[in-house]
């Protein structure tokens, strides 16, 4: 008897490493797990956009494609803002989805996705609905080296539910073999890179989460060594490319053009690495860079490289490409630049600040943590007092949309569980996705949740000052018992409001071998 699609699809996910599956199963998803697999691994979440952002996670964390499955259209719908947000991440995900049977495709049955391919573009790679059942592997095997090619992100697959008992077409052999994804960059604009860094006067290297996604974390330091640069962080970097507490990190640079001028003037060469030329939040005014400052970006994605307005893009894996510039001419003496002034340790007052909150964790977590962080109103604080210095050591969502970081946080846990993994997140983006604690405390996932509880969407607050709105409506997020919440559905939980409670509590929860949840009151 020939294979079924769906023992054909076992077959290939099992050679891709993909075995686990993160899901929240329908009617039409259901067959596809008909003798599901014993060394595979269902991941259930209450909520697709929940989903989304575990297997978001996981991928991420795993440096792999994780597989997603979801309901037909409304299910798509739910995780739309995860998708956006993996995209933006450049997390490779395989996304597939149920369909109705294919006999009822010409009228408009239950749960059948009507165009289901376009929704959600434009934000996968690649987006398909094989027209034969037996076109299922070989899209499959597309949609994983789509998602792992550089640069990474989500393919969608939607396949109707009559597909997976089909036998396979004997004469039409599987996909066979892999696609090498790592690309080297035109070696005379690199060796033009090269020698611009060894012959300027004060460098300046910006890098960008493409850094750690590309394993150039150590690379990129050599580099900043070698030719004595200050480095910054790209404007709202989602993963943590230098060690934040090295002489030669200068810090962030903000989303907004003037910020950056400014924190860039005095440098004679910018070399952007693993990052736009620049991401912006706010509207700014004149150049992008000071008079005189000759720009550089190493990055992997033709469409970011398109867009760049000014200087020298190099399409490049940014590893292969700062190891390229490494090779370059041997630079000219240069002093040391100053070093960044550190923020002055908080001391206790009579109220937990977010600030206090930081230095806390900070001298306590583990070294070899894991910060998963959703916290906006909370970032500068976290900048200046919970300092990153390994790769693989923080994420964050590339999109800006809440909804992403505690459900991610457990997705990562369940990638390294030796690991401790941390979820720093606000108290309006927990409830985002307030379902993925009913997840971590089913898979019994290591993370430690710290809520700062705020009481509102402060982030909003300060921002309405940039448009002069004094009273902005609908900020306030009183009364949420977040320790309580977690309890309900099976994680350990505690409130946090005196600067006295704060280190035992938070030393608790960072010991447990359980999903633990800290809400903290923060002034």
């Amino acid at each position: 008897m020939p294979k079924t699609v769906r023992e054909a699809t076992v077959e290939q996910l099992r050679s891709f490493g993909m075995t686990s599956i993160f899901g929240n199963p329908g009617s039409t998803e259901l067959p596809m797990f008909r003798d599901f697999p014993d060394d595979f691994r269902y991941v259930l979440g209450l909520q697709e956009s929940v989903v989304l952002a575990m297997a978001d996670g996981y991928a991420q964390a795993s440096n792999g494609a994780a597989l997603v499955n979801l309901h037909s259209a409304a299910g798509v719908g739910h995780a739309m803002g995860n998708i956006f947000t993996a995209y933006r991440n450049r997390t490779p995900l395989v996304i597939t989805a149920g369909q109705q049977a294919r006999s009822l495709m010409v009228g408009e049955p239950f749960l059948f996705a009507d165009r289901a391919t376009e929704l959600p573009l434009p934000y996968v790679k690649w987006s398909c609905e094989p027209a034969r059942a037996q076109d299922v592997p070989a899209a499959l095997a597309r949609a994983y080296r789509t998602a792992m090619a550089a640069p990474r992100g989500p393919v969608f697959l939607s396949i109707p539910v009559d597909d997976w008992d089909q036998p396979l077409d004997p004469d039409q052999p599987l996909p066979a073999g892999g696609v090498r994804a790592d690309v080297r960059g035109d070696p005379a604009a690199l060796g033009e890179v090269a020698a611009a860094l060894a012959g300027c006067e004060r460098p300046a290297l910006v890098v960008g989460a493409g850094v750690d996604r590309d394993g150039a974390f150590h690379d990129v330091v050599a580099l900043a060594e070698r030719h004595q640069a200050s480095v910054w962080a790209a404007p709202v970097s989602a993963r943590c490319g230098f060690p934040e507490t090295h002489p030669l990190f200068a810090g962030f640079l903000p989303a907004s053009r003037d910020g950056v001028r400014e924190r860039l003037t005095g440098h004679d060469v910018v070399v952007v690495i693993g990052a736009p030329v620049f991401t912006y939040h706010v509207e700014g005014h004149g150049p992008h860079l000071p008079p005189g400052t000759a720009l550089f970006q190493l990055v992997d994605d033709p469409a970011t490289a398109a867009w760049t307005p000014l200087g020298t893009a190099v399409i490049t894996g940014v590893r292969m490409g700062v190891r390229d510039l490494l090779a370059g001419p041997e630079p000219v003496h240069r002093e040391a630049p100053p070093a960044r002034v550190r923020p002055e340790r908080v001391h206790h007052t009579e109220s937990i600040s977010e600030a206090l909150l930081m230095q806390t964790l900070a001298e306590l977590r583990p070294a070899s943590s894991i910060v998963v962080e959703e916290a906006p109103s909370s970032r500068s604080a976290m900048q200046d007092h919970l300092p990153f210095d390994h790769p693989e050591s923080f994420f964050t969502t590339a999109s800006g949309g809440l909804g992403h970081g505690m459900p991610a946080a457990v997705g990562v846990a369940l990638a390294r569980p030796e690991r401790r993994v941390i979820a720093l997140l606000g108290d309006g983006s927990s409830m985002y996705a307030i379902q993925a604690l009913w997840s971590a405390a089913r898979e019994a996932a290591p993370v430690t949740f710290v809520v700062v509880n705020n009481g509102g969407y402060v982030a909003l607050d300060r921002f309405a000052q940039h448009f002069g709105v004094d009273k902005p409506v609908g900020t306030a997020l009183p009364g949420i018992d977040f320790a309580g919440l977690a309890r309900d559905v099976g994680c350990a939980g505690r409130t946090v409001r005196h600067p006295d409670e704060l280190t035992a509590s938070l030393r608790d929860a960072l010991a447990s071998a359980e999903p633990y949840l800290v809400d903290v009151h923060v002034t």
